[in-house]
């Protein structure tokens, strides 16, 4: 993979995600220091699940300072300008979008670049992009959205797994990465417009409570 596309794609998708966390943690009204530690977690935390599962040590997060700076900075934005930002929750989920679908494909890339098979790459897109949006679930005590939201996973495997099918077919890493984070993109943002879950449980009457 280029230097320079694994570059913009890297920390295009740390920014997104910064973003989101940052938005969240405006919306449960944390101080400078909550806003920035959800943000700078949410944006880098995805890479480092990713290098630990790669076996990069440390991860590239601890030693490569743009991906820090880049989440610390777009945290500080969020908490600064947030007060011109109208429908906050609809910038959240826009944001967060974008950062799935990029560290989806882009991790599946990496993985697959790196000598795993098909079959974990995927699985190492799909953890490396939901790895950030669970961290900062956990840190505001939500549940985590991969588990409730419209096709959040789906998106994040379909993205992996079109990024690696793209290499798989003679593709380059940076064509993968792109082609896959834009299709992730848009099935998690469409789902969200369309309201499209995964089949729920019918919770019906407590059987607790029924008569023996």
């Amino acid at each position: 993979m280029s230097t320079v596309v694994y570059e913009i794609l890297q920390l295009s998708g740390i920014l997104a995600f910064a973003i989101s966390g940052a938005l969240v943690g405006v919306r449960r009204r944390l101080d400078i220091l909550g806003v920035v530690v959800v943000g700078s977690f949410t944006g880098v935390g995805g890479g480092i699940v990713r290098d630990m599962l790669l076996g990069v040590h440390p991860p590239i997060s601890f030693v490569h300072w743009p991906n820090l700076a880049v989440a610390l900075v777009g945290s500080l934005a969020v908490f600064f300008i947030h007060p011109g930002i109208t429908r906050i929750r609809h910038f959240e989920v826009v944001f967060d979008a974008f950062g799935l679908g990029l560290f989806s494909a882009n991790g599946a890339a990496t993985a697959l670049a790196a000598g795993q098979t098909p079959l974990t790459a995927i699985l190492v897109g799909t953890i490396t992009a939901i790895g950030g949006g669970v961290i900062r679930d956990v840190l505001v005590n939500t549940v985590p959205g991969v588990l409730t939201r419209e096709l959040y996973a789906v998106s994040a495997l379909v993205g992996a797994g079109l990024a690696v099918a793209i290499m798989a077919l003679g593709g380059s890493a940076g064509l993968a990465s792109l082609v896959g984070g834009a299709a992730a993109i848009v099935l998690r943002l469409t789902s969200v417009a369309r309201g499209w879950h995964l089949p729920k449980p019918r919770i019906g009457r407590d059987p607790g409570t029924a008569e023996s």
